[in-house]
């Protein structure tokens, strides 16, 4: 999808990537760096094998996130993918679960690799296994940037279990797993991030309310010199297709004015707003008159003197 392209070439850029950790797990605090951050390979997935009719054949679909990076802390890291998210997934906790647990998978494999290869002093479990007592796995995250209206959807592995007509001990001894999911247009403060993150977080949440979004606009600075792979992500979570259509008349140094593009789509609509109104009152003019049995040659006289219209223009409304 369009979407997806936009936001994984906008959080490509790894001051903003570590803007949105900032923001969401540290609550604005510097305490990650854009330097601490390190390209993960997310080939490392989980496959779910799905049949094909009644054919032996498997199809895989694979399990992945959209951008995923190591972030480095000391002697010490953890992996953290970042997924927007536009609809709601009612599966959500088990596809968020299915991600971490794809990033341990392939961590195992590499420790597994390595383990084998230096196979001195192994007790027969570490080699069995490929796993040393003192062998360790890199936490991982997921944090979800949902960009829909409102989120109605689980957000816990529990609220998609069917624990019905079990016993107490049994939901307590089922591991539960949480999602980290940010309603963006649910935000209520947004000063926790130091990027344009902010800013295109902000255009989304103030999307439907046109006065809050034009004063938004015309009091921050930064909407008339905006990053285009900012600009394109506030359009497209937006749906302003508007927006995306006009911005190489408002592109400037690699940079867009969004407060001009803003204006040149209100005056766009005013334009057909104007226009389909002079088409309703013509077609409204000719449907009295022809109720009134007027000739077709002097109902085209008319509507030509009353709307200024050419002979060839005045026919189609016949």
């Amino acid at each position: 999808m369009r979407k997806d392209l936009v936001w994984k070439e906008y959080l490509s850029d790894d001051e903003r990537y570590a803007d949105i950790i900032n923001g969401v797990c540290f609550r604005g605090r510097q305490t990650l760096k854009a330097a601490r951050l390190k390209v993960y390979d997310p080939q490392g997935r989980m496959t779910e094998r799905r049949k094909r009719g009644v054919s032996p054949v498997t199809k895989r679909r694979e399990i992945t996130r959209d951008t995923v990076r190591k972030a480095v802390f000391g002697n010490g890291c953890f992996i953290v993918g970042i997924e927007a998210q536009e609809e709601t997934d009612y599966a959500m906790p088990l596809r968020s679960l299915c991600y971490d647990v794809g990033t341990y998978g392939k961590q195992a494999a590499e420790i597994r690799k390595a383990v084998r290869k230096h196979s001195q002093g192994l007790s027969s479990g570490e080699y069995l296994y490929g796993f040393r007592l003192e062998s360790r796995l890199y936490p991982a995250l997921t944090i979800i940037l949902y960009t829909g209206k409102y989120w109605d959807g689980p957000w816990t592995l529990h609220d998609i279990l069917d624990f019905q007509g079990l016993p107490e001990e049994i939901r307590r001894l089922v591991p539960d797993a949480g999602i980290h999911l940010v309603e963006i247009r649910r935000l209520k403060d947004t000063s926790v991030f130091r990027t344009d993150v902010r800013q295109v977080f902000d255009f989304i949440r103030f999307s439907d309310d046109k006065e809050k979004l034009r004063k938004l606009t015309v009091e921050d600075p930064y909407y008339r010199n905006m990053e285009e792979d900012a600009y394109e992500v506030a359009a497209e979570c937006t749906d302003a297709e508007g927006l995306l259509r006009i911005r190489d008349h408002h592109r400037k140094g690699g940079k867009i004015d969004m407060c001009k593009a803003i204006e040149e789509m209100i005056a766009e609509g005013k334009e057909a707003g104007i226009r389909e109104g002079k088409e309703a009152g013509i077609r409204g003019t000719v449907s009295v008159l022809r109720d009134m049995d007027i000739p077709v040659e002097s109902i085209l006289l008319k509507i030509q003197k009353e709307y200024c219209l050419s002979p060839e223009e005045s026919w189609k409304y016949l």
